[in-house]
């Protein structure tokens, strides 16, 4: 009998990063700022950007911190009320909370995308939007972007979770204002840490730029599309030259070392995730217990994990399930059964405003998650299709018909 894989490492480093590490060790120039030009991290980005498509990019130490200077970025009033899903990393409410703005929290469906009835009446009351694509799962961005261009609201797209991930062939992170991405472990490319933003805008990026630590002349180092000079940055940074307060959240050049040789491996990545993902889908979903809620038609996923619902199973079963998938070797996550998830909305107490989200938290309740990585075999995938579904099997099994 194969054991169930180990879920939790991801694929190696190449061994360019390897090289680059070495040489960067040898030099001890680890700081982005000291070269004068073609740094590791000023390489990424020019890199990043041109393989999402925007003009323009910022390492940062981490999605959070890509998020937290988007917000500050726009210019937002203090107090400006922010909406976000409820159902998101507490990461994003946190970012909201740090720029001195306010989350409001709108209701997310047994799909995990926004409920967009919600998310249109709570609309009006909001001067910015962030959509995360939790878990990969991409809301109706067509309808959300009419939405917020009709009253001039600008959006952040938390792509934490969503790098490859396409929207009507559009890269995802590439539709809203800005766009935010995780270089984090568990995420299709792994520096343990880090994060970047992307933006067509040169006076937000300029903003981001200043903000995220580029004191004195610093951002003179940034350049435009393809590692042009482009006068347009330039006007900016001149704009905001020692006019905004500096957060320290610059990216390393050792992080980027680690970054920039698994990009040309983002393809197969992306490629691999996604058949993983859906021959894992269709095994579950021969379950009447199990249902992998579908992609909306424009969305071509990129994932690295599987979510699905539990059918019909109330919340002692669903635990019951939990515990036997463990038994047999294969974590699963119920987003609002584990203990202090810091992905259930009630969790978050810092929160300067509580939102009753019943329906939000009815799919938390039985929403759960299992991590794929792309590297696994077909063999693995099959160990982990037949736990999930002997498990739910034998609790579903154990219920006595009515009646009886």
């Amino acid at each position: 009998m194969t054991l169930p894989p180990n879920v939790h490492d991801a694929e190696p480093i190449p061994a360019a990063a390897r090289e680059a590490i070495d040489a960067l060790m040898q030099s001890g120039d680890l700081f982005r700022y000291t070269a004068p030009q073609d740094a590791p991290v000023a390489l990424l980005e020019a890199e990043f950007a041109e393989l999402l498509g925007s003009k323009y990019a910022l390492a940062v130490s981490s999605c959070s911190a890509a998020l937290f200077l988007s917000l500050k970025a726009l210019d937002l009033p203090r107090d400006a009320r922010v909406l976000i899903p409820g159902f998101t990393f507490a990461a994003v409410p946190s970012s909201v909370v740090h720029a001195d703005c306010i989350p409001v929290l709108c209701e997310v469906g047994e799909n995990y995308r926004i409920d967009m009835a919600d998310f249109a009446v709570k609309l009006d009351d909001v001067q910015a939007v962030i959509i995360s694509h939790m878990r990969g799962h991409t809301s109706d961005m067509d309808a959300i972007m009419d939405l917020c261009n009709a009253r001039g609201i600008p959006v952040i797209e938390d792509a934490a979770h969503s790098l490859g991930t396409t929207w009507h062939g559009r890269n995802i992170g590439t539709i809203g204002n800005v766009g935010c991405f995780s270089f984090q472990s568990y995420k299709m490319i792994n520096a343990g840490e880090g994060g970047i933003l992307i933006t067509d805008d040169a006076d937000l990026v300029a903003r981001a730029v200043i903000m995220s630590g580029a004191y004195e002349h610093n951002w003179k180092k940034h350049k435009g599309p393809r590692g042009d000079n482009s006068p347009e940055l330039e006007q900016a940074f001149a704009r905001w030259q020692n006019q905004l307060p500096l957060y320290n959240l610059r990216l390393s050049n050792l992080s980027a070392a680690v970054i920039r040789p698994q990009i040309p491996e983002l393809a197969r990545r992306v490629r691999d995730g996604l058949a993983n993902h859906d021959y894992v889908a269709e095994r579950l979903n021969t379950s009447p217990y199990i249902n992998v809620p579908a992609p909306l038609k424009p969305e071509r996923r990129a994932p690295d994990s599987i979510q699905f619902n539990l059918v019909g199973l109330d919340e002692a079963e669903t635990r019951a399930f939990a515990a036997a998938a463990d038994a047999r070797g294969v974590k699963v996550q119920v987003f609002g059964l584990s203990e202090d998830n810091a992905r259930a909305f009630w969790n978050w107490q810092f929160l300067p405003e509580k939102f009753d989200l019943p329906q939000t938290r009815d799919m938390l309740m039985k929403a759960c998650d299992v991590r794929l990585p792309v590297r696994l075999t077909r063999e693995e995938l099959d160990v982990i299709a037949d736990i999930l579904l002997a498990s739910v099997a034998e609790v579903a099994d154990a219920v006595p018909a009515y009646g009886t």
